[in-house]
């Protein structure tokens, strides 16, 4: 089966606001396109969408195909996987990106079953690259790195023998980078007719509620794991946060310890942050914490353990007892820097 030299984004929005996850998928979608020499092309479905296709020229999609209707305005199931499936089928693109989100989760696997495409989920990189497999070159694959096996590992995931390849990707995973002066790309519309099978589920009714905690944002994360030992100790923390004005975070350990809430879990079963300045204080820094804060800025570790990973990405390490160092740091910065 030939396929165009295409990447796909599937844009993802709730009550006409499109999620930042599909704008970080355009944006590494435009850097996938640009080693393949091909075309970033954005999918929209809802109702009175115009306005999200024209957003995703700002974050570099070539093309948006709009596909609008009143009975798309909220996810369901059956009509957005019916449309990508019909779409993906006649066109076929060689990628196709979706967010590793509630709604992602549930579309993709669905629409990689139905067009027989390899499909990777919770991919921490993306790359394109010339791969020799089975004695066979295979040129320009899509690499979808993740890490497996417990974490134990970081793995590189082919799909060779499909023409289509699809992954999904956290949200804060990829960088958002808008472009400065975006072009005006093309819409294409395309007409939908509404299937009475769709309507066998209906949406009677519809709640949601936002995160109260929004790591993403802050510029200064302190976070602390296991190593702390005791919830006490981990007050230290939320001290060393409160003085130096920045949010409090932790590692799953942390979190299945109960030091610290589910919400505030950074990593790869938590959420994926870039601040200027992220502090690591009692996490050994497994393959899953660095899959969550390793692109930051600047990187101090506080770990009594001198051969503890966290220190293979961290920008500052030192070693010695958290109790002691925390104190410290606080008293530094009250009566000495501020």
């Amino acid at each position: 089966m030939k396929f165009i030299n295409e990447v796909w984004v599937f844009i993802e929005q709730h009550d006409g606001k499109p999620a930042d996850v599909s704008f970080e998928l355009l944006c590494k979608g435009r850097k996938l396109v640009k080693e393949m020499k091909g075309t970033l092309k954005a999918i929209v479905i809802g109702a009175d969408a115009e306005d999200i296709a024209k957003q995703t020229f700002t974050y570099g999609a070539d093309e948006a195909i709009l596909i609008e209707h009143p009975s798309l305005k909220h996810y369901q199931t059956l009509p957005y996987s019916s449309i990508l499936n019909e779409l993906v089928n006649s066109k076929v693109p060689r990628i196709v990106l979706f967010g590793a989100t509630v709604i992602g989760r549930d579309l993709a696997p669905r629409v990689a079953s139905n067009t027989k495409s390899g499909l990777t989920a919770d991919c921490t990189d993306l790359q394109i690259s010339d791969v020799k497999y089975l004695k066979q070159d295979y040129l320009k694959l899509l690499l979808q790195i993740r890490p497996a096996f417990g974490g134990n590992i970081i793995a590189t995931i082919i799909t060779p023998d499909v023409p289509i390849q699809m992954a999904t990707v956290r949200e804060g995973v990829m960088e958002l980078q808008p472009i400065e002066n975006p072009k005006t790309g093309k819409i294409t519309r395309i007409n939908y007719k509404p299937d009475s099978v769709n309507d066998l589920v209906k949406i009677v009714e519809q709640h949601r509620e936002d995160n109260k905690v929004n790591l993403k944002a802050s510029p200064i994360i302190v976070a602390g794991g296991y190593g702390l030992g005791t919830k006490e100790n981990f007050k230290l923390i939320e001290e060393l946060a409160h003085t130096i004005g920045g949010e409090v975070a932790g590692s799953r350990a942390a979190v299945d310890a109960g030091f610290i809430s589910p919400d505030r879990q950074v990593g790869q079963t938590g959420v994926t942050v870039r601040p200027k300045l992220y502090i690591a204080v009692g996490i050994s820094g497994a393959i899953q914490h660095r899959a969550g804060m390793q692109e930051s800025q600047k990187i101090i570790a506080i770990n009594s353990d001198p051969e503890a990973p966290i220190f293979d990405v961290a920008h500052y390490g030192i070693v010695g007892d958290a109790t002691e160092v925390i104190p410290t740091f606080i008293d530094v910065y009250k009566h000495k820097l501020k």
